[in-house]
């Protein structure tokens, strides 16, 4: 029983949501993706941690919304490597994994001059490998393909930005290198 407890309080955050706490879009098909890519295409990428929100838009124009985790300490601005911390504040989407741990990763251009600057400044490193990601290793797909529609409960990464695995397809789909990044509080 004892043994139960502690397992559920160290594990409970890898548990999958509960379906109806979490915003879950219809995936879209190829063809949607084409004609968003066409139309309206993805110009910046909005991440509201309060909210637990990733939203993609054109213009001002909201395309998709998804749920996603974050860093495993979240309220706060990353200051540090290893401080738990999603950044907050204006980046560029620069490059992608195809290979990532989780599955497929945007990277995130932090830490950027002033991000440095406040680290140096306490004697500590910034950090970096700061990505938008999925949430299940390929290999963990692999044996169990149900987990392309995981998403853990609680907040868990480094400081990442955590979404489905089958969100993470949409995103890698839409969203180009070199799309702006912008993370709120």
């Amino acid at each position: 029983m004892i043994a139960g407890i502690f397992a559920y309080q160290k594990y409970n955050k890898y548990l999958p949501t509960k379906q109806t706490s979490i915003l879950i879009p219809m995936p879209l098909t190829m063809a949607e993706m084409a004609k968003i890519r066409q139309e309206t295409p993805i110009t910046e990428v909005k991440v509201y941690k309060s909210k637990h929100t990733v939203e993609l838009l054109h213009r001002e124009q909201s395309i998709r919304t998804y749920s996603m985790r974050l860093g495993f300490d979240p309220i706060g601005h990353k200051v540090q490597e290893g401080d738990g911390k999603t950044p907050e504040g204006q980046y560029v989407l620069d490059w992608r994994n195809p290979k990532s741990a989780f599955y497929k990763s945007l990277h995130i251009s932090y830490p950027n001059a002033q991000d440095q600057a406040k680290a140096k400044q306490l004697g500590v490193s910034a950090g970096g490998d700061i990505m938008i990601h999925g949430s299940a290793t390929t290999t963990q797909v692999a044996k169990l393909p149900k987990l392309m529609t995981y998403m853990p409960r609680n907040d868990w990464t480094w400081g990442c930005v955590a979404v489905r695995n089958i969100d993470m397809d949409e995103i890698w789909t839409l969203v180009d290198d070199g799309t702006i990044i912008s993370i709120y509080p």
